[in-house]
């Protein structure tokens, strides 16, 4: 198979799944849909890397480097200096039917909690996945995610007790 047909295979099989995540992790459906198409750019130009890297799976690949595009994205002097709140309406569709509060507070969450969150419970991704993806060892992984769920009880349940984790 050639790299173009690899790639539309990914696109078919993984686009709007990238899409969602660069959506969540941006909170805005345009700047998403350019991180998704920068994501399969660099997955296309950076194919030849992927056969060896650790038993990793084209989705765990491709949310690595959609994940790595964001944060670029969130880097830059433009999106520090726009207003990036995110109304109900513009969440991705597949979040329609969930809890949007709860949405809005894990889009309100420091990245490195954001990921772990979206990997393991948005994509369903085991932990040892989500470690993988995001190259961190299982034990750093699961602290993270602890932190992000205690931050996520505080802020979704006032009367809880105890302080906003930090890592």
């Amino acid at each position: 198979m050639t790299r173009d047909e690899t790639l539309s295979e990914w696109l078919m099989q993984y686009g709007d799944l990238i899409t969602r995540t660069c959506c969540l992790y941006l909170g805005d459906r345009t700047l998403a849909e350019d991180a998704a198409q920068d994501t399969f750019i660099r997955a296309w130009k950076s194919m030849a890397q992927f056969s060896g890297r650790n038993n990793a799976t084209p989705k765990s690949w491709l949310v690595r480097i959609a994940i790595n595009v964001c944060r670029n994205y969130r880097r830059t002097a433009w999106f520090r200096r726009t207003d990036r709140s995110v109304t109900l309406e513009e969440l991705p569709l597949a979040a329609a039917a969930e809890d949007r509060m709860l949405l809005l507070t894990v889009q309100a969450l420091p990245d490195r909690y954001r990921q772990v969150i979206i990997l393991r419970y948005y994509h369903g991704m085991s932990l040892e996945e989500t470690a993988r993806t995001l190259g961190l060892s299982r034990s750093t992984a699961y602290h993270r995610l602890q932190k992000a769920l205690k931050a996520l009880r505080i802020e979704l349940d006032p009367d809880e007790k105890g302080g906003a984790a930090s890592d």
